[in-house]
């Protein structure tokens, strides 16, 4: 029995071992894709607590773990509200991320700890309070359609997840739903949406002649390389010929870049050239960071920059609750950061069914939008300006349908021919196997 007992004692002591070796190990070396988990977690927590004001608790049950990656239910968050910091860690100590907000920037993943520009604060004017009394977007009235009000009551057509749906006819808001716990007041996550507005602050250089779509040597870096031939209009058309990895569900280029590089767009202006410039057609978010940057660069100072967006697209719009967050270098995220509540996301949508004029003022130059319903040059799915088209297969939706589509099931439609748009938000992975189309071929069945 002595000798039982010794070697049981041995046993757990060589288990005592590994077990103090492997969290030695995770701790100071820690693998890449825990540090991706980590950063996505705090990122995804620090926005929804400081700008959606939602429970931290309820956004790691639920948000964090929407990928359904096993790794993600050990990942734990701490909140520090006087300093508007999220940090996140594998149980709560290893492979730890940060995400500090900023008044009018947002939440920024720190992978080095450090957040540049520190000292800038964009601070938006507080809202109006919106008349009830006029009808939206002039206020806050709902003109509502009984018919579009029971297709948005059938949860089979919202969808699993579903956070807002809002529909736009004729310039009024005629429906709209929303999830339980959400409302018109709370800003949600677009995810790739941001990369059609994007698209349209790009748009509101070009028309003040400040930018070309023409134009080429785009990077520094590209100086002297066969990259410096890219051209504007290639990158968005997303056919830049440049090498990006856009899998979700490793380390990828995609997930590299959004929660271990503090400067994204440098880091995306790394890859190689795989095809000639033109030629071929490759979703990439890196793409979408790298125009950011280019259009920050034309305008030159830091603080202008950062305030652009508000004084060039929201403002005018009247989007008070539009965010876009920027990374550690103070680039914007227009691949996937921006936050809004569904009738700001509306807003939009109306000023491209506007052929980009809003209350007479053009923001968006003349056949901007039209490069939005226009095939890129080697695929009929994706068009020249940051946005997806409809095909065959869309059972019920119009073919002149353009989509501006995200993660996780974020989608407007924009149906120029029936002058209606559809918004619709939620927190839906892909592997809820949901379709958007049928909620917008039975909302525009709905409306005469």
């Amino acid at each position: 029995m002595r000798i039982v007992a010794r070697l049981l004692k041995i046993g757990l002591g060589i288990v005592l071992i590994c077990i103090i070796g492997l969290l030695s190990w995770l701790y100071f070396v820690p693998p890449t894709l825990l540090r991706v988990g980590s950063g996505y977690s705090a990122k995804i927590v620090c926005s929804n607590v400081f700008l959606a004001g939602r429970n931290e608790d309820e956004v790691l049950a639920v948000d964090v773990q929407a990928p359904g990656h096993p790794l993600l239910k050990l990942m734990r968050v701490s909140v520090d509200r006087e300093e508007q910091r999220v940090h996140a860690a594998l149980l709560g100590f290893i492979a730890g991320n940060d995400a500090v907000y900023r008044e009018g920037l947002g939440c920024t993943v720190t992978p080095d700890g450090t957040v540049n520009p520190a000292e800038v604060a964009v601070n938006p004017e507080p809202p109006p309070v919106a008349d009830a009394n006029l009808p939206w977007p002039e206020g806050g009235g709902m003109e509502s359609n009984q018919a579009v009000a029971r297709v948005l009551s059938d949860s089979a057509l919202t969808g699993p997840g579903m956070r807002a749906v809002v529909v736009v006819k004729g310039g009024r808001i005629v429906g709209e739903t929303y999830g339980a716990g959400f409302s018109s007041d709370t800003p949600l996550l677009g995810w790739s949406i941001t990369k059609s507005i994007n698209a349209a602050i790009i748009g509101t250089l070009i028309r003040d002649g400040r930018l070309s779509l023409e134009e080429r040597n785009l990077f520094p870096k590209w100086q002297g390389d066969e990259r410096s031939g890219i051209r504007l209009a290639d990158m968005l058309a997303m056919e830049s010929g440049l090498a990006f990895n856009e899998n979700y569900g490793t380390v990828a280029d995609v997930t590299r870049m959004l929660y271990l590089e503090s400067d994204m767009a440098n880091f995306a202006a790394d890859a190689i050239l795989e095809a000639p410039p033109g030629t071929r057609f490759k979703y990439s978010s890196g793409t979408s960071v790298m125009l950011s940057r280019i259009w920050i660069a034309k305008i030159g100072d830091e603080r202008t920059a950062l305030s652009y967006p508000r004084e060039a697209l929201f403002g005018p719009l009247g989007m008070t609750s539009a965010i876009m967050e920027p990374d550690a270098a103070g680039t914007f995220v227009g691949s996937s950061y921006m936050y809004a509540t569904a009738r700001d996301w509306a807003r939009f949508a109306l000023l491209l069914l506007r052929d980009g004029v809003w209350n007479g003022e053009r923001l968006l130059p003349e056949g901007f939008v039209a490069m939005m319903r226009q095939p890129n040059g080697t695929t009929e799915h994706y068009s020249r300006m940051q946005t997806w088209l409809a095909d065959s297969d869309d059972e019920g939706v119009p073919a002149d349908t353009f989509f501006l589509q995200g993660h996780d099931g974020q989608t407007i439609a924009i149906i120029p021919s029936l002058d209606l748009a559809v918004i619709r938000l939620g927190l839906t992975p892909s592997w809820n196997g949901y379709d958007p189309d049928r909620l917008i071929a039975e909302v525009a069945k709905a409306l005469p």
